[in-house]
């Protein structure tokens, strides 16, 4: 290699050879530094590696140097300092949509973005109760097609499926595809679902990602007026009131509370939601709810900490659906069996 052509990539090579194998922990000697120089080809002297040590601060990296029992330089702050990259790492290891073959790409990418050494505590397995990874990376990339229609406010068209016993496709609308103007992901019960305007049905819906097969961008655009709430829609207000995403009839529903269900409350619905004192141990509270068999099951979840109280349908729809639990599961009578 022609003595300028190394020179102009010294300050490159030292820059690559700071990221991946210096930290607070392993700094790296001047001799390290020429040494790591020394398979290019090029050749420097210590008061240059100085120098060079001063451009890259000037070009903006954190260039620290110690002296005394472990002198050397190494890079200071990073982009991602390693308990981020640690949390990250959690995140996509527990992320039951990635496989587990993207799982190790990303994680792997991850590590690229510190020492050697602060790599090797990455290399950590977060157990989540019966995780299972699915074997699908379709998802992976279906949510890069949606961010980039809701970039472009572009309709999507799609197949919708759900399974059945013998866990084959069932696609619904008799296979015919769904028009969908996307209003935004929520990620909710370990699912990513689709929030948009249906352009059959005319009214906002969501669908769960995973379960959409054949996914394209059109060039397709929201007629103006076709959808008047999209300027005021509620991304937060409309995942709070959808019990994990469960459809059904919508209404203001009362539920009155034991005092110590204030932190449920507040982390299903919010800290904005009113909590009115009823008495010296209950308080009761109004919110927007999808009435459906999972919200249903919350309730049922709280015991008798929780009374649902209104509106009279809904309450009647929750004691039918008790009634209907409890059938199931009564005594044989006597005589019976045998």
């Amino acid at each position: 290699m022609a003595k300028s052509a190394g020179q102009k990539l010294k300050p490159l090579v030292l820059r690559q050879t700071l990221l991946e194998r210096s930290d607070e922990d392993h700094p790296l000697t001047v001799a390290q530094l020429i040494a790591a120089l020394e398979p290019w080809g090029i050749q420097a002297e210590r008061k240059s590696i100085y120098g060079d040590m001063e451009a890259l601060r000037t070009f903006g990296m954190d260039i620290q140097s110690r002296k005394g029992k472990s002198p050397g330089w190494f890079v200071g702050e990073r982009s991602f300092q390693l308990p981020e990259l640690k949390l990250l790492v959690d995140a996509v290891q527990s992320c039951k949509f990635i496989t587990k073959r993207k799982s190790d790409e990303l994680i792997r990418k991850l590590e690229g973005l510190t020492s050697v050494w602060q790599a090797r505590q990455l290399q950590r397995q977060v157990y989540v109760d019966r995780r299972v990874k699915t074997m699908n990376e379709s998802v992976y990339y279906s949510i890069d097609k949606l961010h980039n229609a809701l970039a472009a406010r572009r309709a999507v068209t799609f197949r919708y499926f759900e399974y059945n016993v013998r866990k084959e496709k069932v696609f619904r609308r008799d296979g015919r595809r769904y028009t969908v103007f996307p209003h935004g992901l929520i990620w909710d019960s370990e699912n990513y679902y689709l929030v948009g305007w249906d352009g059959t049905k005319k009214e906002v819906r969501h669908y769960r990602v995973d379960k959409m097969a054949e996914l394209a961008v059109t060039c397709l655009k929201l007629e103006p007026g076709e959808d008047q709430d999209l300027a005021a829609f509620d991304m937060a207000a409309y995942a709070a009131k959808h019990f994990g995403m469960f459809r059904g009839r919508e209404g203001r529903v009362r539920l009155r509370c034991q005092n110590r269900m204030v932190g449920v409350v507040l982390d299903r619905f919010g800290q904005e939601v009113m909590l009115v004192p009823d008495g010296e141990d209950h308080f009761t509270v109004t919110v927007d709810a999808v009435v459906s068999p999972q919200f249903f099951g919350w309730l049922f979840g709280l015991g008798d900490a929780v009374e649902l109280t209104a509106p009279a349908w809904a309450v009647e729809a929750f004691q039918d659906q008790l009634r209907q639990v409890a059938g199931q599961y009564r005594p044989p009578e006597d005589g019976a069996a045998g």
